[in-house]
């Protein structure tokens, strides 16, 4: 892909998630910071490893890799969106974490140099790279021998049966918009995740799904993860009154509906460097 191109890619997600950061850490969307912890329990990092966090959000992933690593290790978490890393400072701060660093940049273009960390970590990022497979190959390259990377992905049906009621609504209201900003269904598979690693030259790559129910207190949760997640970028180009259209008619229809959960399976890759 272009510089350009890439460059664009990187500008929309980097404003879709800045806005989406107003409702990001609500209970309602408890699911970052747990999908986040899961993959860095998989990395099995000690205390004095140093961690790279690529598109670490408000840092789900960032925070219990720094709590591992401590006190002698360091993490990094890098992301496009400043008002994520605004609330990942404030939470490592509130956390008493002082040795986890967060930064504005491009997670694809980071500049460092070949085995520089124990760990790299990419949690519901990588398909927001217009080359996923060139993503992958620089995240690998970072990893020292004996080191880990770990990427993860969303699975197939995020959040229905809530999320094709709410392109339903959009598309309602405002076709061209329907399903015009949905990135992460691009990698939904394990199968998929492993191509993806084959094409970036990764080896020892190993994949697996994981299934889970997110409960929904009440069907208005919905909204919030709407406006807490890539859901933004479409609400937000919205006139106000097409807004209230396909809040008030989703919340309707899932409240019609009965639906008390949405699924928000993931799908786990680790690859692993031999020692030296």
């Amino acid at each position: 892909m272009a510089d350009g191109e890439q460059s664009e890619q990187a500008r929309r997600a980097a404003r879709t998630y800045g806005a989406a950061s107003d409702h990001y850490c609500l209970p309602s969307l408890s699911f970052w910071d747990e999908w986040g912890a899961a993959t860095v329990s998989q990395l099995g990092l000690t205390p004095g490893d140093a961690v790279l966090d690529l598109c670490c959000g408000a840092g789900a992933s960032a925070i219990p890799a720094a709590a591992a690593v401590s006190p002698s290790g360091r993490v990094l978490g890098i992301d496009l969106a400043e008002p994520m890393l605004e609330l990942a400072r404030g939470r490592a701060r509130s956390a008493g974490l002082s040795n986890v660093e967060f930064r504005q940049g491009d997670g694809t273009r980071t500049g460092f140099s070949d085995d520089s960390f124990d760990a790299v970590v990419c949690v519901f990022g990588v398909f927001f790279a217009a080359d996923m497979a060139g993503f992958v190959a620089e995240m690998w390259r970072l990893v020292r021998p004996g080191g880990k990377l770990a990427i993860t992905t969303w699975g197939p049906g995020w959040c229905e049966p809530a999320s094709s009621r709410f392109w339903g609504f959009v598309r309602d209201v405002e076709p061209s918009l329907f399903r015009a900003y949905n990135p992460w269904d691009e990698i939904t598979t394990p199968a998929a995740l492993a191509e993806l690693f084959d094409r970036a030259d990764v080896d020892r790559a190993v994949t697996r799904a994981q299934a889970r129910e997110h409960r929904l207190a009440d069907p208005a949760d919905f909204w919030d993860i709407v406006l807490g997640s890539g859901l933004r970028g479409t609400v937000d180009v919205l006139s106000p009154e097409q807004r209230e259209t396909v809040r008030g008619r989703l919340l309707e229809s899932l409240r019609a509906g009965a639906v008390t959960s949405v699924r928000t399976d993931v799908v786990f890759g680790l690859a692993s460097r031999p020692p030296e």
